[in-house]
């Protein structure tokens, strides 16, 4: 009995001893893994980066899930760098369950894509009918996490797109199509007026064009399904995007069109539209690509002076608010709008309206004034300062 006591004795001590020299790696592999992570995916809006080290039987393991390779890589470098040994179970996405199906487009008018792979699931943001997409993985209940074309990941039911794979893909972007212009309308089953709805659609899908017929475009969603949509209403996306010259003026008119839309936390149509969905889609109907969030628009641009006040400001800027950085407090943008003149601003809260900075104004907005705090120009930065036109952007360039 004193034997055995004494076995136990001297591995509990060669345990200790043995744990005692693995902790400090363990220890020096999460901080490599918390600075990788701020290295190359500071934003997990934009970026998936679920690493974690873990050690069973004092054994490092390094788990989860990246769709950056160049973080794995700079990852695992650094961990052998400093000599530290472990298990490599980190998966790259896209998953290698998807096969060669990592790609999709959107086949609703406006699809819902929320934070979790759940219909009750809070709603992250909006895509339009046409977007390209790409595919990281499969979820529970149909779900599946995908990237827009603005960087955004979330997740979307297998409803809301048409998977595909690489060629697929490329036909899709490839192909010549229309684009929707109305706020809002139909596609129909036949050429004519009062026949069949296939589809409602709004400002900004795009569909394949097939063929005229009189005065409609005949379609094809990305399911393949056949439809008529009147000329009217829409053009050729390739005449559109050559027509384009935009300036404040023509993002000020498009601004207009979407008055009294009510405010939606998450979207980005003429259905429904939070503050930066709105500004998103004014710029995206005037062919260029801007970040998802407020947050994330404020970074792009050309900073304007506004130290005496809006003289300095043009049409067509954008204008954030929330709450300036006190102390150890940092800096939260919370809100944009789109400046017109004068003081007034145009952007959706509560519904998109205007207000502004003037005081003789009946419209004056004492909140957003103390709230502002930095104005950025969109139109001189495209190209650069992280302002896209929608065919230079990755998700919509073809060879």
């Amino acid at each position: 009995m004193k034997n055995i006591s004494l076995i136990i004795s001297v591995l509990i001590i060669l345990s200790n001893i043995i744990f005692s020299q693995v902790n400090p790696n363990m220890e020096k592999a999460k901080t490599i893994i918390r600075e990788t992570k701020e290295k190359f995916a500071p934003d997990k809006r934009v970026a998936v980066f679920n690493i974690e080290a873990e050690q069973p039987a004092n054994k490092i393991i390094i788990k989860g899930e990246t769709n950056l390779p160049e973080a794995k890589e700079y990852l695992i470098r650094t961990l052998d760098g400093e000599a530290i040994k472990f298990e490599d179970k980190i998966q790259l996405l896209p998953a290698k369950e998807l096969g060669d199906k990592i790609y999709g487009v959107i086949n609703l008018s406006v699809s819902n894509i929320r934070t979790n792979p759940d219909h009750p699931a809070e709603l992250s943001t909006q895509s339009l009918l046409g977007t390209p997409i790409k595919v990281l993985k499969e979820g529970q209940w149909g779900f599946y996490l995908v990237q827009t074309p603005d960087g955004y990941i979330s997740w979307l039911d297998d409803d809301g797109f048409q998977l595909m794979n690489e060629e697929e893909w490329n036909e899709w972007k490839s192909s010549e199509k229309i684009i929707y212009l109305n706020e809002f309308g139909w596609a129909y089953e036949k050429a004519e007026l009062n026949s069949q709805h296939i589809s409602d659609l709004v400002a900004g899908n795009l569909l394949k064009l097939i063929s005229e017929e009189k005065e409609f475009y005949q379609v094809e969603f990305p399911d393949k399904r056949i439809a008529f949509v009147h000329k009217n209403e829409s053009q050729k996306f390739s005449q559109w995007y050559q027509s384009l010259n935009p300036d404040g003026e023509k993002i000020l008119q498009t601004a207009y069109r979407f008055m009294g839309v009510p405010y939606l936390w998450g979207g980005t149509s003429s259905k429904g539209m939070d503050c930066s969905g709105f500004t998103k889609t004014v710029y995206f109907l005037n062919g260029i690509i801007l970040p998802r969030d407020a947050s994330q628009q404020v970074h792009t641009g050309e900073l304007i002076d506004t130290k005496n006040g809006w003289e300095n400001l043009q049409a067509g800027d954008l204008l954030f608010f929330g709450t300036k950085a006190n102390g150890e407090k940092k800096e939260r943008i919370t809100h944009v709008a789109i400046y017109i003149g004068d003081g007034d601003f145009i952007h959706a809260a509560g519904r998109v309206r205007i207000n502004s900075f003037n005081k003789s104004k009946s419209y004056y907005s004492e909140y957003r004034e103390n709230a502002f705090i930095r104005a950025k120009r969109i139109l001189s930065s495209v190209g650069k300062n992280g302002i896209e036109k929608i065919l230079d952007n990755s998700f919509y360039k073809y060879d």
